[in-house]
């Protein structure tokens, strides 16, 4: 049987939790009439139809399978939860409520609400990749947007224009929040909710994916006194992840530390975190200069916007104080190329700026069925040159312990650029050829860390490919 044969349609899927399907070693596979028709490895068939009558209360038709293809059936369609806290979502009342809880459990970190003509989807983003969980009908949606408002102290009368609010949910002991932004769009309000972990247990350096060399380099950029330290990537990068495990590090009590963020991701302990409000004139910049009237050794700054922004962590680079914050482009040199764009005069960069540093996240293969091949030179960009040992990759298979992705867990790739005495003379002369600079200090960028996760077998080939082609 393919593997594409045993997805259940979404509006199939819910008809059961995930919990009741792992449970009771059933799926849904079709409806005849009001019955629901299950398909299950369960001997006693009548015991479990008496059962699932009363549980799901609705009538039910039982269809045996064998063991290995239910399993294949329960690990593509449903996820189990990593926390023990999800055995009640599928009995919940409230649906909304068993969205949220369920997402945070499985380890989303994005919820979409899509409305349509006919019906809405709602997809969760797992390791990067958005999957629809749920489909609801269209007259219902209205409903849930409301709710979602309300609790996100949004104006729930305003349906023409964006808006962007906050959530705290409290289950069983455990706290998190979500940041909820709404945009309107043909068939009504979109909305993404952002889940925000305020554990920070799992925030180290060492877990994030640098190598020993690298990781040696970041903490000698990052243990300066003074100067700029910026992170650069896409949006979904984990660049927050690396600040935040940086701050972690650098977090002691003579060290006074303060942090400006769209929105507060983590909480720290023993670290002064401001939330930017933009409406009320509470933005990157004016923030920046009132920090330095608050005595700090080191400032975190969620992201460079603007030329603004820039000129004010470099006052604060210059006044004696380490800036650590975030900039869109798409690699370490690259960083420097965009500030010089934005008017920042190149010798107050080459002056201040200690380190730069571009990543990405990558899927990682499973462990348990990533399958061997030989190379075929047509599955690299045609520009790329490729190595003489890179005879052999992994691909993708699918197993139940990745729900038949292929891919189990996210690593962090990186591209590391220390601002030596050496390179600061290119940058004052605004010269942006270094390849050079890159081969002589040997620094790997991250077109050769990516190769090198393939032919250690981390990931594929198709997860770095566009990396491979810069």
């Amino acid at each position: 049987m393919e593997k594409n044969s045993f997805q259940i349609p979404v509006h199939l899927q819910q008809r059961i939790s995930a919990e009741q399907a792992f449970h009771y070693r059933i799926v849904p596979v079709a409806e005849s009439g009001d019955a629901l028709v299950l398909k299950t490895d369960t001997e006693s068939l009548q015991t479990l139809l008496a059962e699932l009558n009363i549980v799901l209360d609705k009538p039910v038709s039982l269809q045996p399978c064998d063991t290995e293809e239910l399993q294949q059936y329960l690990t593509t369609n449903y996820r189990k939860s990593t926390t023990n806290e999800s055995a009640q979502l599928g009995y919940t009342n409230d649906f909304l409520e068993k969205i949220l809880l369920g997402a945070q459990n499985m380890g989303s970190s994005d919820i979409h609400f899509e409305p349509y003509e006919e019906r809405c989807r709602i997809r969760f983003r797992l390791d990067g990749k958005l999957i629809e969980q749920y489909s609801i009908p269209i007259q219902d949606y209205p409903t849930m947007v409301n709710k979602i408002k309300v609790r996100a102290h949004l104006d729930i009368a305003e349906k023409r224009l964006p808006q962007d609010g906050r959530i705290t949910v409290k289950s069983n002991g455990s706290e998190f929040d979500i940041r909820v932004s709404s945009l309107p769009t043909l068939y009504g309000e979109k909305l993404v909710l952002r889940i925000l972990s305020r554990e920070t247990g799992a925030v180290e350096l060492e877990a994030l994916g640098f190598t020993e060399s690298e990781l040696d380099r970041y903490k000698e950029g990052i243990r300066k006194p003074n100067g700029i330290v910026l992170i650069s990537g896409p949006t979904g990068s984990g660049k927050t992840t690396t600040l935040y495990a940086t701050l972690k590090l650098l977090n002691r009590p003579e060290t006074n530390i303060l942090t400006i963020e769209d929105p507060i991701e983590y909480t720290l302990e023993g670290v002064n975190q401001v939330q930017l409000k933009e409406n009320i004139g509470l933005d990157f910049a004016s923030s920046l200069r009132t920090f330095l009237r608050q005595d700090p050794d080191i400032i975190m700054v969620g992201e460079i916007r603007d030329v603004k922004t820039a000129n004010m962590a470099i006052r604060a680079a210059l006044t004696g104080h380490l800036v650590l914050s975030t900039i869109h482009t798409n690699s370490a040199w690259a960083t420097i190329s965009r500030l010089i764009d934005m008017g920042v005069p190149p010798f107050l960069i080459a002056s201040t700026l200690n380190m730069s540093v571009a990543q990405r996240l990558i899927r990682k293969l499973c462990v348990h069925c990533k399958k061997e091949e030989k190379l075929d030179s047509a599955q690299l960009p045609s520009s790329f040159q490729i190595p003489k040992n890179l005879n052999r990759h992994f691909t993708a298979t699918g197993c139940n312990q990745c729900y038949h992705t292929g891919y189990s867990g996210r690593k962090a790739l990186y591209e590391i650029l220390p601002i030596t005495k050496e390179l600061a003379l290119p940058i004052k002369e605004n010269q942006l050829e270094i390849d050079k600079h890159f081969k002589k200090h040997k620094i790997d960028t991250l077109k050769t860390n990516a190769i090198d996760m393939v032919q250690q077998g981390i990931t594929t080939i198709e997860e770095v490919y566009a990396l491979l082609t810069n």
